[in-house]
């Protein structure tokens, strides 16, 4: 419950705080460099205003051997937001760099793909109003709110 309370607090309004900001520029680079697990990666995407690149340290989850990136607070955030600007071109880091293009999946796909993450990611159950355990229609009922991107190599 306070680790819940501690990532509420760090993205407090959908954005992450100063502190939040520091930690993931952090994990960025160590996710990039390929030291955490092979699913903790870096996304490296265009920025729409600076059109320099930014980096968001990122989970990835794994269903029915492709690869997904989830973003937590839904559309409304920098990386989504660049992503789309950039024409769903991006760079994913993990030890290598990797040139790829985001897909955006359809609503009715997303829950099984949401859970998969859920399981993955303990950070972001602070910030998704279902269970990790719960059954696929819990998952279904939130799937609009939050986009899933595969992952294809470009």
């Amino acid at each position: 419950m306070a680790f819940q309370r501690l990532e509420r607090w760090l993205y407090r309004g959908r954005r992450p705080n100063a502190v939040a900001r520091t930690v993931n520029r952090a994990w960025a680079a160590v996710y990039g460099l390929g030291i955490a697990p092979n699913y903790l990666v870096t996304l490296e995407v265009t920025g729409r205003r600076s059109g320099r690149p930014i980096a968001f340290p990122l989970v990835m989850a794994v269903a029915d051997g492709e690869r997904y990136l989830v973003s937590m607070f839904g559309t409304d955030v920098a990386w989504v937001r660049n992503l789309r600007a950039a024409d769903f071109r991006a760079v994913l880091r993990h030890g290598r760099t990797e040139r790829v293009r985001l897909e955006e999946i359809a609503v009715e796909k997303r829950a099984p793909i949401l859970k998969a993450y859920l399981k993955r990611a303990p950070g972001a159950r602070a910030h998704v109003p279902v269970d990790k355990d719960a059954p696929l229609e819990k998952f279904e009922a939130i799937a609009a709110q939050i986009p899933v991107f595969r992952v294809v190599t470009d």
